[in-house]
């Protein structure tokens, strides 16, 4: 295979950069008509326990139905009762921080989740995150 560029590529090359012409965008147009089913959950008033107990329950039950992503709403933190007990975390006693590290610690759990993202601020913005979950091929 040869380094060179022939000279009706350098043209070709040349003609599209002078011009207006745009290249399509396969990934975008596959975005936008990918419509995702989705679920939420907010967590607001749970202990860890139950925080953590409620979220398995409802990412296995939603990976059952094919659900796509899932908002889970955790609240900032700003009203936690830690702040009153000197041997919890400041940080990670609350729902914001420990509910995405249980959920990632959890093989079973993450064996079906694509993605963990920040969610944006028409969803919870910093008291809330995504769960994109895998496809169940187990199911139509």
């Amino acid at each position: 295979m040869s380094n060179d560029i022939s000279d009706k590529d350098k043209r070709d090359w040349d003609k599209f950069v002078a011009g207006n012409e745009k290249l399509h965008n396969k990934d975008l147009k596959y975005q936008e008509k990918k419509i995702l089913k989705t679920k939420s959950i907010d967590l607001h008033g749970y202990t860890l326990d139950e925080a953590n107990k409620k979220i398995r329950e409802f990412i296995n039950k939603s990976f059952s139905e094919n659900v796509n992503k899932l908002i889970i709403v955790t609240g900032k933190g700003l009203h936690s009762e830690n702040e009153k007990d000197p041997y919890v975390s400041k940080d990670l006693g609350i729902l914001k921080y420990s509910v995405p590290e249980f959920i990632t610690n959890d093989k079973d759990l993450m064996n079906k989740i694509n993605e963990i993202k920040d969610a944006k601020i028409e969803d919870g913005g910093g008291g809330a995150f995504y769960i994109y979950l895998k496809r169940n091929k187990f199911t139509k």
